[in-house]
């Protein structure tokens, strides 16, 4: 197992990373001052833009909803990976070898395979995109307009045709400089007595992406008669491509499950483009598996489960084998927090054929109809008793009791032990006394569960969440008032000296060191910066540093000061403005200390002693001399 990934390789990929190049691949950005950039929030809807880059400080942060960081958790937010995976990423992306601790970290050759596999599957997906305009390709397009999907729609989920020949994705691949061996990897082609061979032959092919938008595998359906495979056709199993941690769409659907926090799961690549394209912009499919326990680990982390809210929805056929599925469903239900649904369409149809008989309203409808998914699995359980005998009904009460017991939410339980026995034609006070008894067992999982005792992901057991330990309290800070003039100059300094700290002189250091700020908020910045100047912080981890210094209340208004345009038009007049703000605080301090000696003099009686006195009055003249010096720089 890989180790954690030094600090200083951290550092040096933050370093090389240009967080705008970055940021520009998904949001537009236009200058806002020397050495700023802003545009649109990807983080949340605005129509003015409010979110603002400072490439020379490596941050971002949003005046709207007070998103911030570095380019690292810039790109971890935006493709909801790993720290780890986010470093590895951009590491690769400015071709940085990482070294780890306490354990190797993935070797050099396999990087470079992986990475060469990227490559020869971005290549063929572009392949099989133009092949489908290709004379032979006729009857894939056919297929998808009597689906209802068109040109545009093939194009947004970059569908494409492999054509019949048996090598003629082979030599595209081959004359773009692959070697075979680097191919048969690839899980492209399939190994014959002659060598390898195209593997998708005459089928309509859906690139299978991962979250961050990388192609990784594919899927083909099969469109002719003689073509005696199997009607879809996946990638198998290699270095990139696992099925049972791919989702189907999630790379289209990401950011739409992060900010409605809902996901639904839907079983086929067309019902993902029907959903989509009538609205459902949160659905996704598994690919030739069930959902299972490393998919909900991927959906738990883009929904932010954690308890506050977030739904996700299982669409299933309506036939038996979609029972089926819902049933397997419901037995992984207990590992998400967020509420879990099923929505079957009565007819059994799925949202592909939905959309093509009765439109996109249709789709929207089949989502709007959701049920519980425990309501579901107790309707499903019934279905297997015959009611209508005392035997099936005390069966049918065993069976369903446990179900009923897991509903987590304690309202709502004994209203579905109601409903239940409503269904029964039982006294509601037994199913009631059976629910108990399920929940004291601890066999409520579901269905097609054994009788062990609920161990759920949260540490608790039957759905109780486990006690975490207390942490200590978060200080708070007021936000500090700008109307204030000595609240301004000292944010103005904070800012000069997060962003520009390399313009700064040795005396003009010991200057900032030295002084007293007034805002608790702008104080604790203060002594961060201080903190991360005295840690010796280069220039790349010099916001990240201060960050780090702050109480993490105050990260995202460290991140403000650090992006916030400085009142400065040219880059002629940007050190002339630093050491103005500087200086304006440095008389802020003399005027503070002339303050407190002028306080002391009106105190003091001069004529019981007379030498301190004197010397007061020459520190005063000194601070004044000090104050006209400034303003002579001014």
């Amino acid at each position: 197992m890989a180790g954690l990934i030094r600090r200083e390789d951290i550092d040096e990929v933050r370093q090389r990373t240009d967080i705008k190049q970055v940021v520009d691949a998904y949001v537009t950005l236009k200058s806002a001052g020397i050495g700023s950039f802003k545009g649109l929030c990807p983080f949340h809807d605005e129509r003015s833009p409010s979110f603002h880059v400072r490439p020379q400080v490596g941050t971002y942060h949003c005046f709207g909803c007070g998103e911030s960081g570095d380019v690292i958790s810039f790109v971890q937010k935006m493709d909801h990976g790993s720290f780890s995976e986010t470093v590895e990423k951009l590491a690769a992306r400015v071709g940085f070898e990482l070294r780890y601790e306490d354990g190797a970290g993935p070797k050099r050759e396999d990087v470079g395979k992986r990475q060469r596999m990227l490559d020869a599957h971005k290549i063929a997906a572009e392949f099989f995109r133009s092949q489908l305009l290709s004379p032979d390709a006729a009857i894939g397009r056919r297929f998808l307009q009597e689906r209802g999907f068109d040109r545009t729609a093939a194009e947004h989920f970059g569908i494409g045709f492999a054509p019949q020949g048996w090598e003629g994705l082979l030599k595209h691949l081959r004359g773009k400089g692959f070697t075979d061996d680097e191919l048969s990897n690839t899980g492209m082609f399939s190994q014959g007595s002659r060598g390898i061979y195209d593997r998708f032959r005459g089928r309509l092919i859906w690139p299978i992406r991962d979250i961050s938008g990388d192609t990784i595998g594919f899927g083909a359906r099969r469109l002719l008669d003689d073509d005696k495979g199997p009607k879809y056709l996946n990638t198998p199993e290699t270095m990139l491509y696992k099925k049972s941690q791919v989702l189907y769409g999630i790379d289209l659907a990401k950011r739409e499950i992060a900010k409605n926090r809902q996901l639904v799961v839907v079983e086929g690549y067309t019902d993902v483009m029907a959903c989509h394209l009538a609205g459902i912009k949160t659905a996704v499919a598994t690919c030739g598996t069930a959902f299972g326990s490393d998919h909900i680990k991927i959906s738990r982390r883009l929904l932010s489960d954690d308890g506050t809210g977030g739904e996700v929805i299982f669409t299933f056929d309506g036939d038996e084998a979609g029972q089926k599925a819902a049933l397997k469903a419901f037995d992984e239900d207990q590992k998400f927090v967020a509420q879990t649904y099923v929505a079957v369409e009565p007819t059994g149809a799925d949202p592909c054929d939905l959309r093509q008989s009765r439109g996109d309203a249709a789709v929207q409808e089949l989502i709007d109809s959701r049920r519980p998914l425990f309501e579901f699995a107790i309707k499903a359980t019934l279905r297997k008793f015959n009611l209508d005998t005392v035997e099936g009904r005390v069966q049918a009460l065993r069976s369903c009791a446990p179900v009923v017991a897991q509903i987590r939410d304690p309202a709502m339980r004994p209203a579905y032990s109601r409903e239940l026995a409503g269904w029964l034609g039982v006294d509601p006070d037994e199913v009631s006394r059976a629910v108990a008894s399920a929940a004291k067992r601890g066999t409520g999982n579901g269905p097609n569960a054994s009788n062990q005792p609920n161990q759920d992901h949260r540490g608790g057991r039957n759905g109780e969440v486990a006690q975490e330990p207390a942490e200590a309290p978060q200080p708070t800070f007021s936000r500090p008032d700008p109307r204030d003039p000595v609240v301004r100059i000292e944010r103005d300094a904070l800012e000069v000296v997060l962003q520009q700290p390399g313009l700064m002189t040795p005396d003009q250091w010991d200057g900032f060191r030295a002084a007293h700020f007034a805002a608790p908020a702008h104080a604790a910045v203060h002594e961060a910066v201080c903190a991360a100047g005295e840690a010796g912080a280069s220039p790349a981890q010099w916001v990240e540093q201060v960050r780090q210094e702050v109480p993490e209340v105050l990260r995202s208004f460290v991140s403000e000061l650090a992006v916030r345009p400085l009142n400065t038009t040219t880059a002629e007049s940007l050190a002339i403005y630093c050491v103005d703000i500087l200086n304006r605080l440095f008389e802020l301090q003399i005027t503070r200390k002339k303050a407190e000696k002028m306080g002391q003099l009106q105190r003091m009686d001069a004529s019981e002693d007379p030498e301190t006195y004197q010397r007061l009055q020459r520190e005063l003249m000194e601070l004044e001399m000090q104050r006209r010096a400034l303003r002579e720089e001014r």
